[in-house]
């Protein structure tokens, strides 16, 4: 278990026409609160100036069709998992102090028991422009906060359960989705499907700068951590589906909550194969790997959130990576699952 290592880290961490896949005779009915989503053949990375060294360089991809969940997973359903499994998150469970030290760097000194309580990161503004290469002062470590109580003690999702689920680790995605009989999608499948359909898009939405594009997604309006002047109407988490649906009938594909994928992050992961070479459903590396936090296991997490802004990471681009531990809880982060087709089913 590796919150702890988050506190720290986070304190000092041209598309093709849909022609060119294989498209089946005829496309099945989606599942109730799924939309299906066409394969095709594209080219996946960075794909705008602002494009990270983990994006590149972009390589031609090719995915077969699939259902995907219309919005993330919302509070409502992922009660609905718990009261019927009895389930327990990972930010509601004990820390293991020895198996977390195991992750750590060695010579870590153990953090004052206080700390070592079930909880997960809170967001929290700062009172003013700050080092945007230093996370760990907008988040804080929260005894007591999980999917129930997204904001610590006192919290509450009531009133909110049509909000994304938050305070989720992977291990906890992969259980909901488990239960749905569905699966998280690779990062393939979920570029793939952000671009909605449209060619070679930046955003969801298209190309349109972020700048101008407050009616379209939820995220930070304003100088990052410390005033969100709130122009697309939200603070915090938005409602599923409060924005417009990209190509594919898909909501919130940017911004409002990160979304957990399948694929094991590393940083070099489009580097691991010849950038000449069609890869056919791609699921990621089989090792993780973040210099940043080189013991940690990592997972990619796409779609950015409502604390996202130009000046930070930019995460509502489509080719957008960024990575977290699999056992983390975070405030912005949720998830969204996938389903094969009933020919092959995955």
């Amino acid at each position: 278990m590796i919150r702890y290592l988050n506190i720290v880290s986070l304190a000092i961490v041209v598309a093709w026409a849909s022609g060119c896949g294989e498209q089946p005779a005829r496309q099945e009915e989606a599942p109730e609160g799924m939309v299906y989503i066409p394969g095709g053949t594209f080219l996946m990375g960075g794909k705008s100036r602002q494009a990270e060294a983990d994006e590149l360089p972009r390589r031609r991809v090719d995915v077969d069709a699939f259902f995907m969940d219309e919005t993330e997973v919302t509070n409502r359903e992922f009660a609905r998992f718990v009261k019927a499994t009895g389930y327990v998150t990972v930010a509601e469970r004990p820390i293991d102090w020895e198996a977390l030290a195991q992750t750590l760097p060695p010579g870590t000194p153990k953090p004052p028991d206080s700390l070592l309580q079930p909880g997960a990161l809170v967001f929290q503004s700062t009172d003013g422009p700050t080092n945007l290469g230093n996370p760990g002062q907008w988040w804080e470590w929260t005894v007591g906060a999980n999917w129930r109580r997204p904001l610590g003690p006192g919290s509450t999702i009531e009133g909110n359960m049509d909000h994304p689920v938050v305070q989720v680790a992977w291990e906890d995605a992969q259980a909901y989705a488990k239960w749905a009989g569905k699966r998280l999608p690779t990062e393939a499948e979920w570029e793939w499907a952000a671009m909605g359909g449209q060619s070679d898009p930046v955003y969801p939405w298209g190309n349109q700068s972020a700048e101008e594009a407050a009616d379209q997604a939820n995220f930070w309006q304003g100088p990052f951590p410390y005033h969100n002047t709130e122009a697309d109407g939200y603070y915090r988490t938005a409602p599923v589906g409060s924005f417009p649906a990209n190509g594919y009938g898909l909501y919130d594909m940017a911004g409002n909550v990160w979304e957990w994928t399948l694929d094991n992050y590393h940083f070099r992961a489009y580097q691991l194969t010849p950038q000449e070479q069609l890869l056919s459903n791609p699921a990621g590396p089989e090792q993780p790997f973040d210099p940043r936090e080189p013991k940690a296991r990592k997972r990619s997490i796409r779609g950015g959130s409502f604390l996202c802004n130009d000046s930070y990471c930019s995460g509502y681009r489509v080719a957008r990576r960024m990575s977290s531990s699999e056992d983390t809880g975070l405030e912005h982060t949720g998830f969204r699952c996938v389903r094969g087709l009933s020919s092959h089913r995955k």
